[in-house]
């Protein structure tokens, strides 16, 4: 049987809570693992969620206090009150969303820096950007496979058209199943899906899935919102943000993954300190090697 949506999945002794934005016009939902040392914010991949952390934030509680954060749009996090419209899906608009969540956990922890931005994905391009936005608000930054929105030159070379081809994939993606057995089904035969650890697959149908009325289970994140938030990605010139990045920064790049390593060599020809490590992995390296990705962490966050 597939996972329901409880906290069984999640440990009792994870918080979840919400942070009101009412001037960014959204809440923001958070699950707090708790732990000793300095806040760590984690922030999960376009389309999915922060419960999809879970095996790694467990593990980083050793050293720090873990909160992992959905998206506007994701998870449990609300619409924006303009709803799906490109504006509100700008990754400038979601990177300052960051910010404004890192201010509002310094404030609660009384420290003036976090220990820790670790990202995946989109997360990861969003965490460089609060980091370029206040440099020094992380004291290390650790990004797993982020994303690198093409520059003007990169579209011109990449020709896809009006609409990039991961938008159109998303908006044909099936987003409703009659239960979470048959989104089981349907889902683990998929490549997206194939080498994810099982618990892994049990946290997004629980926590990625929601309830409807009609006793069909719903992507949290709707097609459109994932779409909108592909077609946004050039809105953030990260060749120009990292710049101004000054905490030390760990690449986790997926050998399996979207990006040639080439690019982020040359992304970190524009920051200070910064390091590559290779993942043996594809783009969705939490999902995949979860431990790989703590044990890189808590070694990077370890060094003097």
């Amino acid at each position: 049987m597939a996972p329901q949506p409880d906290d069984s999945l999640i440990p009792s002794g994870v918080r979840r809570r919400r942070i009101a934005l009412p001037d960014r016009g959204v809440e923001i939902a958070l699950l707090d693992w708790g732990g000793d040392g300095p806040v760590a914010l984690l922030h999960h991949a376009n389309g999915f969620c922060a419960a999809l952390w879970a095996p790694v934030a467990e593990r980083l509680r050793e050293c720090f206090r873990v909160v992992a954060m959905d998206a506007r749009g994701h998870g449990d996090s609300s619409m924006p009150a303009e709803g799906a419209v490109a504006e509100a899906f700008d990754w400038t608009t979601m990177a300052a969303d960051v910010g404004v969540v890192a201010a509002e956990l310094l404030k609660e922890s009384g420290d003036r820096q976090l220990g820790l931005g670790l990202g995946h994905s989109f997360g990861g391009t969003l965490t460089l950007a609060a980091e370029s936005a206040r440099p020094g608000l992380y004291r290390r930054i650790v990004l797993a496979d982020p994303v690198i929105p093409p520059t003007p030159a990169m579209l011109a070379e990449m020709d896809w058209g009006d609409r990039p081809p991961l938008a159109e994939l998303a908006r044909r993606r099936r987003d409703i199943w009659p239960n979470r057995d048959v989104a089981r089904e349907r889902l683990a035969g998929k490549a997206l899906f194939a080498r994810w650890t099982p618990r892994a697959l049990d946290l997004y149908l629980g926590e990625g899935l929601g309830d409807r009325e009609d006793g069909q289970v719903e992507l949290k994140c709707s097609r459109e919102v994932e779409a909108l938030i592909f077609e946004s990605s050039a809105s953030l010139n990260l060749f120009e943000c990292v710049t101004s990045v000054a905490a030390p920064s760990l690449f986790l790049w997926a050998r399996d993954g979207n990006f040639p390593r080439t690019v982020y060599e040359e992304l970190c020809r524009g920051m200070g300190e910064t390091r590559i490590v290779d993942a043996d992995a594809g783009h969705l390296i939490p999902m995949e090697a979860p431990d790989w990705v703590a044990d890189r962490v808590l070694e990077f966050c370890s060094e003097r």
